[in-house]
């Protein structure tokens, strides 16, 4: 008989959060039960173009997430590097940065060390960056990521290490999750954000490049794929070592 010991149970967790994740999504009210993390996937997106935007030279401005889950990063256009590539880059940092963070929380979650630095980072992070950018201030928005810095300090600081990981792990497979929930939205041309109209992030792409905005969705869900699959790869790797 085959003994099931912690060291089994993690290295299975990813993979269960995943059909777990799915599965609810399935059920009657399964969406409202990951809400929090809609909101949470959100924030990723629009703190993507908001970095990617500082890093090419331009300035961030501010971050508004609606009840429904849509938002959406105000920042500036003009003084981009690179211009219409530049552009093109801040775009595109959106729905991949969703996948870049779940792959450093994958990552990071192969030793208990590293989870628990990653987890302050994190709860600091979320706060402090909601307190520069969400606006309004007093808003739905605010008020989830504020649940999650708590919750993740709490977690932090009084967890056992096991739990840690697992909920690093959960943070990261709803980022990745994310992805598809909005394929909708990378693989159109615009949608109706608080009642208005704006080009999707491939769209915008497309208008500053070349090629239509279904083939920059194709490539941003492939990068995407490659992201989720190296950082799982990496991780079980790195599992079966200690």
């Amino acid at each position: 008989m085959k003994i099931i010991t912690s060291k089994n149970i993690q290295n299975l967790s990813l993979i269960s959060f995943v059909a777990i994740t799915i599965l609810i999504w399935n059920i009657p009210g399964g969406k409202i039960l990951l809400y929090p993390f809609t909101i949470l996937s959100t924030w990723f997106h629009e703190l993507a173009h908001g970095f990617s935007a500082i890093l090419l030279g331009g300035d961030f401005h501010k971050i508004v997430i609606f009840p429904d889950g849509s938002g959406y990063a105000q920042f500036s256009y003009s003084s981009l590097f690179f211009d219409n590539i530049g552009k093109s880059i801040v775009a595109g940092a959106g729905p991949i940065g969703p996948s870049v963070i779940g792959a450093i929380f994958v990552m990071s979650s192969v030793k208990e060390k590293s989870t628990r630095i990653v987890m302050y980072l994190f709860s600091i992070f979320l706060i402090s960056t909601s307190i520069i950018w969400i606006r309004p201030i007093i808003s739905w928005g605010f008020f989830i990521i504020l649940i999650f810095s708590i919750l993740i300090t709490q977690i932090a600081t009084k967890a056992n290490d096991k739990f840690k990981i697992f909920t690093l792990q959960f943070i990261a497979v709803q980022a990745f999750l994310s992805v598809y929930q909005s394929m909708g939205y990378l693989f159109s041309s615009g949608a109706i954000v608080d009642g208005n109209h704006n080009l999707s992030d491939t769209a915008v792409i497309s208008e500053n490049l070349f090629l239509p905005y279904w083939f920059w969705g194709a490539i941003i869900l492939l990068i995407n794929i490659i992201l989720i699959y190296y950082s799982f790869n990496y991780y079980y790797k790195k599992v079966k070592i200690y």
